[in-house]
């Protein structure tokens, strides 16, 4: 038997750890780093006008990879959608590094999108499988923790071999970086964490009607986030069409009760996208704002925001303590109250007497909640849910997380340019937003902040009913771990009991903050 009493460093745990963190550290500096190359590359490829679905292609593919890693690793265990997704990530990287247009680049997005989906969940079902409970919250923070280093010197770096080697080489150089850590976690996952659940019951099909709903609601959002680009009647038309395809498909994937916030896994779920989309479409416009109201360079623009990738790892690591156990519920409240508060400060700079540094200052507090809650949410996740759904609930996890982003994002877009705020995403720079007025952020922020304030409410809906699923489940005999729920943390998911079906449902992504 394993001996589950040490850390996850200790000797039954390291590998994997080792491993399965350094993924997560590379899929970090990816993220951070491919950000700060993509406006050289989208010029260069003469498809500065299509730079926005190079984003959207991620995003879209990466939703269809959620859900089919979620029923994969329900039914055949979580290593084969790992491997495969590792392997069509760094397949997206390498065509989008060779692409001579914009058009193959973009394919090259779409691919890694649908390689980062897979990838996600099958990390959280590896968590489930392969850690006892008590040790989850650490390795959450662990994960959170690695997205520290690369928030801060990604775009550096990034930046460095931009101008010196050229854009390609910050998509052709990672793939190869991902060999090592692979190498040594797979001997652990294939230990600890491989085939289904119970060995001895029948292999369940794929379930279609999912498969179905997934690529409705990549359709849908793609088509949504291609209407919120041009603000034209004739944008009507895609828009409609993408929400008539979009809401039964969330509907179907979402555990029942999301969006009325019923008790236990549809609260974890619907707040991990209140907070997820409240924060991230914030903090997209916080380095524009500094750049075309403020006058900063992209660079301090960028940094100034660095101090978020510290303090978000901090409060992954104060609910990972043992001691805060009995007030989870009141931390994620309390963190979605910071997340608010400092979305509200953000435009206060817009007055020109108020310091620069009061949006540093804000935005860690704001990361310290994120981390407290994004880290919850996963660990409740698994808590409420039973090993058979690990995959099924990580994937609605995520789904919430990458739908609300996309949503989101949209609608503080469309608010932004209808105020006034010029053209955002084609380009980077001071001189090509100038004409940005600032009520335009204003009707960014502060819907945002009233958002991030009402996950305060959800917070306090988490804890359901303690029915639905034992709180440990004894792993098969050879491994010896205890096998419960399913977790992992840069931003990962679930699903309930009282959603239609077991198996694997919806599910993402990171985020360079942990």
């Amino acid at each position: 038997m394993t001996d589950d009493t040490g850390g996850v460093l200790s000797k039954p745990y390291r590998a994997l750890s080792i491993g399965i963190v350094s993924v997560v550290l590379l899929i970090a500096f990816e993220a951070t780093a491919v950000g700060t190359a993509m406006p050289i590359a989208a010029r260069e490829l003469d498809g500065v006008s299509l730079y926005a679905f190079a984003f959207s292609g991620y995003f879209t593919t990466s939703l269809f990879g959620m859900v089919l890693s979620g029923q994969w690793a329900d039914r055949r265990g979580p290593l084969g959608p790992l491997a495969t997704g590792i392997a069509l990530f760094a397949a997206g990287l390498l065509l989008s590094g060779t692409a001579g247009a914009m058009w193959l680049f973009i394919a090259g997005r779409a691919v890694q999108g649908l390689g980062g989906g897979l990838v996600i969940v099958g990390l959280y079902v590896i968590v489930s499988r392969a850690y006892p409970e008590h040790l989850r919250p650490s390795i959450m923070a662990a994960f959170a923790a690695s997205w520290v280093v690369p928030s801060v010197v990604g775009p550096l770096i990034s930046g460095t071999v931009t101008e010196h080697l050229g854009w390609r080489w910050v998509f052709v150089g990672i793939p190869v970086l991902v060999l090592a850590p692979l190498a040594l976690a797979l001997p652990a996952i294939r230990r600890t964490a491989s085939g289904p659940v119970d060995p001895d019951a029948p292999v369940a099909a794929f379930d279609r009607r999912r498969i179905r709903l997934a690529l409705g609601i990549s359709l849908g959002a793609g088509l949504l986030q291609y209407a919120g680009q041009e603000l034209r009647w004739l944008s009507l038309v895609p828009a409609a069409i993408g929400a008539a395809v979009l809401v039964p498909a969330v509907l179907g994937l979402l555990p029942k009760g999301t969006y009325r916030a019923a008790r236990g896994l549809p609260s974890v779920v619907l707040l991990r996208g209140v907070a997820a989309g409240s924060f991230i479409a914030a903090e997209s416009f916080v380095p524009l704002m500094l750049v075309t109201q403020r006058g900063l360079s992209p660079t301090m623009a960028g940094l100034s925001l660095a101090v978020g990738g510290a303090t978000w790892a901090l409060g992954s690591y104060v609910q990972s303590r043992p001691r805060m156990e009995p007030y989870r519920a009141r931390l994620v409240a309390s963190g979605m109250v910071l997340v608010a508060a400092s979305i509200l400060a953000a435009p206060t700079v817009l007055i020109e007497g108020v310091p620069v540094w009061v949006v540093g200052v804000a935005w860690g507090f704001g990361c310290f909640g994120m981390g407290m809650v994004i880290a919850s949410t996963s660990v409740l996740l698994l808590r409420l849910s039973a090993p058979a759904d690990a995959g099924s609930n990580s994937a609605a996890l995520q789904i919430s997380d990458g739908l609300s982003n996309v949503l989101l994002l949209a609608a503080g877009g469309a608010a932004f340019a209808a105020l006034g705020g010029g053209t955002v995403g084609a380009g980077h720079g001071a001189g090509e937003a100038t004409g940005s007025h600032p009520a335009a952020f204003v009707a960014v922020f502060v819907p945002m902040a009233v958002v991030a304030l009402a996950g305060a409410w959800v917070g306090t809906r988490l804890q359901g009913p303690r029915t639905e699923h034992p709180a440990e489940v004894p792993a098969p005999d050879e491994t010896g771990l205890v096998v419960t729920d399913v977790v992992t943390d840069v931003r990962m998911d679930v699903l309930s009991d009282t959603a239609p079906d077991t198996a694997s449902d919806v599910r993402t992504d990171a985020r360079a903050d942990g």
